[in-house]
């Protein structure tokens, strides 16, 4: 039975900045959730000072849960070589990172949606750039995880592989055990397409997922590809909300994950409007684990 893990979306740029918020507070607060494991962001402040993350490990298990995964956001599209080769070297560390923290799972992207480069560039970009990771994956019993994403907090220019025609070829073109997807159903819909059909073509290849659910509080998902490049961030129209109530049919997504045999974690992406909204999605999705698995 798949289990659930959280992701402090609400909270990732107090977080990131160093003094605002403490990873231990993120833990504290979690316990509320009561689910199985933390997702945490490689860019978080405290995680900073390797010396940290045996006592970061230790509060997680210490609350009960573990940390199952990393969520990186590798830039892997740069056209210069050696600005590809320091994405990598971040990778690698990262996978590192995730290997001392406990977790089996470390994500991967493309990288950003440049436009002097041709999809076919960014592609060969893409495949180098991974399969140069995966040697440290396999060493430390890591996956990597390719989400089909829509735009990092910190970029300013979308995903590169974040339609589906360019995702599902890049998944096809890497052949590992090591390797596999983090399917985001949210951001398939912020791609204008339907997450149910990229879910049929990558079924086979998930091996976890962000939950999340997403609406548009004005106009509509034309209007968000107009406003996306050259901002960072996400467009501030296209709203998280509580899992279950917005554009996802979870329904149809556990069944199809189910029909294929998933069993991994499930890490909630919510909380944007505070710890309540978390909670909230948190047992949505206890019950629909438990009535498709269960």
């Amino acid at each position: 039975m798949p289990q659930l893990a959280a992701f402090p979306k609400g909270w990732i740029h107090q977080l990131v900045a160093p003094g605002q918020m403490s990873i231990y507070e993120w833990i504290e607060m979690s316990k509320e959730l009561e689910i199985q494991g933390l997702e945490f962001y490689s860019n978080f402040a405290d995680l900073k000072d390797a010396s940290a993350w045996p006592k970061i490990r230790k509060a997680v298990e210490d609350a009960g849960m573990v940390i199952p995964m990393m969520c990186c956001s590798p830039d892997f599209t740069i056209p210069d070589i050696a600005g590809r080769a320091q994405e990598v070297a971040k990778e690698i560390s990262w996978i590192q990172m995730s290997a001392e923290l406990g977790a089996k799972y470390c994500r991967v992207l493309s990288g950003q949606r440049r436009k002097e480069i041709t999809r076919e560039e960014g592609l060969g970009y893409v495949v180098e750039s991974i399969e140069a990771c995966l040697p440290t994956a396999e060493k430390l019993g890591i996956t990597l995880i390719l989400e089909n994403h829509y735009k990092d907090d910190f970029w300013t220019e979308p995903e590169f592989a974040q339609m589906a025609d360019v995702f599902t070829e890049l998944v096809n073109r890497i052949d590992s055990p090591w390797f596999g997807v983090n399917f985001d159903p949210s951001n398939a819909i912020a791609a204008g397409e339907d997450p149910l059909d990229l879910l049929e073509a990558v079924k086979h290849r998930v091996v976890t997922m962000h939950a999340s659910d997403r609406y548009l509080a004005q106009g509509t998902i034309e209007d968000l590809r107009r406003e996306e490049g050259g901002s960072a961030g996400y467009v501030k129209f296209f709203k998280h909300g509580v899992i279950g109530k917005g554009l996802n049919d979870y329904d149809a997504i556990f069944s199809t994950l189910k029909s294929v045999g998933f069993d991994g974690w499930i890490s909630i992406e919510d909380g944007v409007d505070g710890m309540g909204q978390m909670i909230e999605s948190a047992n949505f999705l206890k019950e629909k684990i438990a009535l498709h698995w269960g």
